[in-house]
């Protein structure tokens, strides 16, 4: 029975950048790629803010040479889905399909999945001006207007962000006050830039090749208006791709994954031999070079603990 030294779940920035490290340090190396394999990065057009690129460089390129560049090391790529890893004397892990893999390891680098508003045209639209992230997408939109959904600390940043850039930002709320702290609230209400636009909600995406308006709907009058806009940033959150541990790791009330509480070891999880990395921990930084940084810890601090055991041949 081929035995792998680790399994990392999860194909971005974070989960490649561990099976760079991984394979290059000769540990038999195995990538599940999950239902998008790059993850995130796939969706982002063009990514201006990522070392090394002066002129910017596509989201699936760069995972696609993350790729390359792990299987040159020896790694191997594998489509499909965890279902369930068991903690055994090694771990199985399966997947979906009913395939069983043995490892010593497991990197643990899901990512979060963007929440998104469920629109008509909206999936379709994602490039073309509708946006999951200011700071990817921000600068595309200099001396335009923009609109921003959502009314926590992540939207206000957002707003307060592409203010920077843009001639007027719309920061468009279901509530009539917003969820921030009192600290994000104020720079975001003290910005002559951005218009709070309250109790209200997008109900369609007007365009067709690209963002040309949205329909508001005030959901407390019932009024509804269009707004003209050249993107729209939906800011409502992300959800951690962690459902199938449940019940394996520690994990926080909103499904990121536990890491920090072995001071050796900071990426690993409650359970020893589990590691994890990327926006499935980092519940603040929703950022490619950030989840490649923590792809790299993680990779090292797993390296390290397996040099410590001993392994039956």
């Amino acid at each position: 029975m081929k035995i792998f030294d680790t399994v990392i779940i999860g194909s971005g920035p974070a989960g490649l950048t561990a099976a760079i490290y991984t394979a290059r340090a000769d540990l038999k190396t195995v990538v599940i790629a999950g239902n998008r394999p790059g993850g995130q990065c796939t969706i982002t057009t063009v990514m201006d803010n990522f070392p090394g690129f002066p002129e910017g460089i596509g989201g699936f390129k760069l995972v696609t040479d993350m790729q390359k560049q792990a299987v040159r090391f020896g790694a191997e790529i594998k489509q499909g889905i965890v279902k369930e890893i068991k903690n055994q004397e090694e771990f199985e892990i399966v997947l979906e399909n009913g395939e069983i893999i043995t490892t010593k390891s497991v990197v643990l680098a899901t990512g979060a999945q963007a929440k998104w508003l469920g629109l008509p045209k909206e999936k379709e639209l994602i490039g073309k001006g509708v946006s999951g992230c200011a700071t990817c997408d921000g600068m595309f939109f200099r001396d335009k207007i923009v609109a921003v959904i959502g009314g926590g600390n992540v939207a206000c940043q957002e707003a307060v962000f592409l203010a920077k850039f843009a001639r007027k930002v719309y920061l468009i709320h279901r509530r009539d006050q917003l969820r921030a702290s009192a600290t994000e609230q104020k720079r975001a209400l003290d910005e002559p830039k951005i218009e709070l636009v309250w109790n209200s909600e997008v109900i369609e995406i007007i365009g067709e090749s690209k963002v040309e308006s949205l329909k508001v709907k005030n959901n407390v009058t019932g009024e509804e208006k269009i707004l003209p806009v050249d993107g729209m940033f939906v800011a409502i959150g992300h959800t951690p791709s962690t459902d199938f541990v449940k019940g394996l790791v520690e994990l926080m009330e909103d499904g990121h994954v536990v890491i920090g509480k072995n001071k050796e070891l900071p990426t690993m999880t409650s359970v020893e031999g589990i590691f994890a990395a990327g926006d499935c921990v980092n519940e603040h930084h929703k950022q490619a070079i950030i989840a490649a940084g923590d792809g790299a810890k993680a990779a090292l601090d797993l390296e390290k603990w397996i040099g410590r055991r001993e392994w039956r041949n």
